[in-house]
This record gives structure tokens, sequence and C-alpha cells, in this order.
């Protein structure tokens, strides 16, 4: 179904790309230039740090599953509610993991979690704490998507996705923006390249946006490498980002955006999630 699906991608991104820490190297088309903003004081306002014994599901107050399969980006696993794909690690973090077996006439199983009828929040800071998994066809995402879903198909609805990477490309990640007109291999996009020889595998990072009435900014650990203000959008498209969004964290295996696995890729490849945090503006 269409309404639970992360936007198909083609390999074909628009725009340029941010580079290291940020800094502006080449000004892609709809998108502007982070600038240094005036200090925003946040309130916490939802949260989960995910504690509890190992191999216990997430709370299942904040999280439902999407169980199912390729969600129209061509993906190669079945996602399901299983604790060998979803569960604590008793270590204070969540682990969403990937593996190779044969399920459901896949050969890849992996999870995808969300707050939807549990959380939806329009604008403040959205931010998580997480270490990637890494390899060929491997595809980890963070992700708002428009709760008014049900009665306004994608891409009306709106999709932020805070960050997504190719695990065969660990030390560059994409944040994109989709709406109506500027959606799928459109979207309003740019990349972050992690600085040094560490890929994001290696260790945590926070991955956030802030999210205010007239623009969204990305950022990576204390780092702001794009802006979207609705002036960015292609001529004559709406900004429809006015109304809650609900929060989603999923592992796909293969897809259009990454490509199969190959013999290089190992199994399983957790994404270990230390926290998932929304704020919003104090006062």
């Amino acid at each position: 179904m269409l309404w639970l699906r992360r936007a198909a991608r083609g390999c074909a991104r628009t725009g340029g790309a941010f580079g290291v820490l940020g800094l502006c190297l080449l000004a892609p088309a709809g998108c502007t230039r982070p600038s240094n903003p005036t200090p925003v004081q946040w309130d916490l306002l939802w949260q989960d740090e995910f504690d509890g014994p190992a191999g216990t599901s997430p709370d299942a107050s904040h999280w439902g599953y999407d169980i199912g399969t390729d969600w129209g980006n061509a993906q190669l696993e079945f996602d399901t509610a299983r604790p060998e794909n979803v569960a604590l690690d008793g270590g204070g973090r969540l682990a969403i993991t990937a593996r190779e077996e044969a399920y459901q006439g896949r050969a890849y199983t992996s999870g995808r979690i969300n707050t939807n009828g549990f959380f939806a929040q329009a604008e403040g800071r959205f931010e998580a704490r997480i270490q990637l998994p890494v390899g060929q066809g491997i595809w980890p995402a963070f992700w708002l998507l428009g709760a008014n879903i049900a009665t306004v198909p994608w891409p009306g609805c709106g999709e932020i996705d805070i960050m997504e990477y190719r695990g065969q490309a660990p030390n560059v990640l994409h944040g994109s923006l989709h709406g109506p007109g500027y959606s799928g291999g459109n979207a309003l996009t740019s990349s972050y390249v992690l600085p040094g020889s560490a890929g994001f595998d290696q260790d945590f990072h926070v991955f956030a946006v802030e999210w205010s009435k007239d623009r969204i900014t990305w950022i990576v650990d204390d780092t702001r490498y794009l802006t979207v203000r609705p002036a960015d959008l292609p001529s004559g498209s709406a900004w429809v980002f006015d109304h809650p969004f609900f929060i989603i964290l999923d592992v796909a295996v293969g897809g259009n955006f990454v490509g199969p696995p190959n013999s290089s890729t190992t199994f399983p490849q957790p994404m270990l999630v230390d926290y998932v945090r929304v704020y919003g503006r104090a006062g």
C-alpha cells in the first residue's frame, strides 16, 4: 500500500551536496545554505530511551509495526514484529536487525516501526542517536510521514527524511524533503560527509531536524548542513509541512536506492538506536 511506504527513490538524485562539516561545495537548486541561527530553547515533549531487558519488544504505547515487504521501493526483506528483528538489547538501545534468512517467500528479514496512532507532532526538533549498519544493499532510515496520509495520499501528506544512507557508502548520509511536485527522484535533498576516515557504522551520531513554520534544517551531531524554506520549492509547489507527522525507523535490504546485497555483505546487520526525542520550542 502506498500510504506507509518510503518514497521510491531512483538512483539519480537532484541537487548538489553539502560537504564535510556542512561547507557548501555546490549550492543545490531548491536548497539553502544554513545560517547560524539564534539559539533556541527547547522543551522535551516525547522520548523513548529504550530501557528494558534484552530481547523484549519496544514500548507498545509508543511504537507499532509495519509488517510486510517491498513498500513500493523494490525492497527485498520481509519486515516482521519478531524480537529477532526488533528488540531492546538490554543496554538501553533498540536494535533493528536485518538478517539473511528465508521467510515468507523472501531471502531477508528486518524491521520497520512507527509512532502512527501513538504520537505525531507539527514542528519542533526531532532527533535520534543511532549507530548505523553497513554493507552493500543495506538501507537504514529515520524519517517522518504526514499523519494525514490516510486521507491525503503520498506525497501530498509530506515526508521528511531526517537520515538515510547507503550501507556501501558508510561515511555519507542524506537528508530529503518530499511533497507534491518534489518527491521521489525529484526530492529536495543534500548529503553530509562524515569528517575523517570513520563511517557512521563505527560509532553513534545524533541525527536531527529543526522544523518551524517557515523552514526545516537538517543537523548531524552539531553541524547544520541543509535548510529548506517554502521559497525554495519548485514553482507552483505547495509547502505541506503545516500539520503533525509521525516517526518511522527501519532498515531495508535492497531497493531502488541501494541495490541488492552482494557477496561482500555480511549478516546480521543491526541499527542500534540509543534514543529518540522530540522537543517543542520553549515558551
